[in-house]
């Protein structure tokens, strides 16, 4: 058992970096540290070693908002990418994909957006058909994705279309695909309009906030990744053939959009230590192994 002594010892030895914001030091990394791939830690805390880079356009996609510098990601996801960008074009959905946020060049925490995305196993995809693969530089930054979701909330608009319920059918039948972030209004249409023998993988598509414009696709740990923390199952997951549209889905569309209103009483919790968000993040709270990621080559 270690001594105090010892133990002081080793944090007066630990690098003066280990309190630094995670965020801008990884968000100050133009390259992918030269190491076999391996994502490090979980989704939303976080590195990774030896990311590749989405090419910034290929046959059937274009990676958007190259200023960010965030179309790195493990080499499962950027084939992965390829794979469905490829299926996309065949199904009608314009030339191929659009493809947003990967990862930094070393994942991490970033310093605007995402909480996740930090061990390059997530990616948005745009809900734009792509009608042209030859955008510059300069367009992708101006031109935007479309809203397939209603300004209420409550309903997808004229913008969703059978080929983006075929796009995510695909995507989420994917095994290399753990989960698919959309709209809830996405997840309900898609549950209203699923046919009844076929919606096993109606589970891997999950409601969350946001997401009018793009879906989020979330990959499982790759083979030998040891590293990599496993995503928790949810209730749906653990449940026997549970699709995810089953009551506590509305909850989006009613309770969550309209939310008690406070009875002006102090919260049992209220002088609980807060929670830290991404963006706040020391590299003390990202597993050991990502201060090797930062140092290497």
């Amino acid at each position: 058992m270690l001594t105090r002594a010892v133990l002081l010892i080793l944090c007066l030895a630990a690098p003066a970096q280990a309190e630094k914001l995670a965020n801008k030091l990884f968000g100050a990394m133009a390259t992918p540290s030269r190491e076999d791939a391996m994502p490090i830690g979980s989704y939303a805390r976080g590195c990774a070693a030896g990311l590749v880079e989405l090419p910034e356009t290929g046959p059937t996609w274009q990676a958007m908002r190259l200023s960010r510098n965030r179309n790195w990601g493990h080499p499962v996801t950027i084939q992965f990418l390829m794979d469905l960008s490829q299926t996309a074009r065949d199904i009608g959905f314009g030339k191929g994909l659009y493809i947003g946020d990967i990862s930094q060049p070393r994942g991490g925490p970033m310093t605007s957006g995402h909480a996740s995305h930090q061990i390059g196993l997530d990616a948005d995809i745009w809900m734009l058909p792509p009608r042209s693969l030859s955008l510059t530089r300069e367009q992708r930054e101006e031109i935007s994705s479309i809203p397939v979701r209603s300004a209420d909330q409550r309903s997808v608009t004229g913008n969703w279309t059978g080929v983006h319920h075929r796009l995510l059918k695909v995507a989420a039948s994917d095994p290399r695909v753990d989960r698919i972030f959309v709209a809830a209004a996405v997840k309900i249409e898609m549950c209203r309009t699923a046919t009844a023998q076929d919606r096993k993988w109606l589970q891997k598509i999950r409601p969350v906030a946001g997401h009018d414009t793009h879906f989020h696709v979330r990959l499982k740990c790759p083979k030998g990744a040891r590293l990599c923390e496993t995503q928790t199952p949810t209730v749906v997951e653990l449940s026997k053939g549970g699709d995810g549209c089953d009551d506590t889905l509305m909850w989006w569309v009613t309770d969550y959009l309209n939310p008690p209103k406070s009875d002006g009483k102090k919260p049992k919790d209220e002088d609980a230590p807060r929670k830290k968000g991404p963006r706040e993040f020391t590299m003390a709270d990202l597993p050991k192994q990502c201060q090797a990621v930062l140092a290497a080559n």
